[in-house]
């Protein structure tokens, strides 16, 4: 392939060009025009399974983030409010019943085993509940972090627990409190009744937990929602 190009005092230059070497230039060319047209049409669909990012926070609120004593104090005296509600309610339900079915005394020590696990499912139960209304209401009063606030509230129950049992314990040892109690005689042995009651703490520990977390974070989505309506 050959062009002329115009040179001095009306003179012309030619110049031969390879024609593979022209035509390699042009396919490269159609190429990457073809190339870009197809990737200017292909979009990429984002994964069904993707988590919804969470709603955007103006700056000035964001010294409000992170654990709030005020709402976990809060949320555990709703805690310990409904705990003894629940257990008295249960309680009282528990009596009417056996008074209705006729069950006694004697009929417990028959099945001790299946009276004290139900006894600690039921308490088990009543707690948890307890805890996620806890957590609910500090997630709702702090707005930011309900996972934290339900995690404080679970924290709070535990420290006032630990020195409530310090403190009995002192006691216990000047006045032998526990001694004084007339502990009704069960048919299980020693080591099965320390089995159980480990068993029974560590799950007591473990489902509060994760329903006070759980708590926060459903109090939380309240605010979540009115943040979507406002933007």
């Amino acid at each position: 392939m050959t062009q002329q190009y115009p040179g001095d005092q009306g003179s012309t230059a030619t110049i031969a060009t390879p024609v593979g070497e022209d035509t390699t230039t042009q396919r490269y060319e159609e190429a990457r025009a073809a190339a870009s047209r197809a990737m200017s049409t292909i979009s990429i669909p984002e994964p069904s399974s993707a988590v919804a990012a969470e709603p955007e926070v103006a700056p000035e609120l964001l010294s409000y983030r992170g654990f709030k004593f005020g709402a976990a104090f809060f949320g555990w005296l709703i805690a310990i409010s409904m705990s003894v509600l629940l257990l008295a309610a249960v309680s009282a339900a528990a009596l009417g019943t056996a008074e209705i079915l006729d069950y006694t005394t004697s009929d417990a020590k028959a099945q001790p085993g299946a009276a004290l696990i139900t006894a600690a499912a039921v308490s088990i139960f009543m707690l948890m509940i307890a805890f996620y209304t806890g957590g609910y209401v500090a997630g709702r009063l702090a707005r930011f972090d309900g996972g934290r606030q339900g995690f404080g509230v679970w924290m709070i129950a535990l420290v006032v627990g630990v020195i409530a049992g310090a403190g009995g314990w002192v006691l216990d040892n000047q006045y032998d409190l526990v001694g004084r109690i007339n502990w009704p005689d069960v048919a299980l042995a020693d080591n099965t009744l320390l089995l159980g009651g480990i068993v029974a703490a560590a799950a007591l520990l473990v489902l509060t937990l994760l329903m006070a977390i759980l708590g926060g974070k459903n109090g939380r989505r309240y605010h979540d929602r009115i943040d979507e309506l406002l933007n």
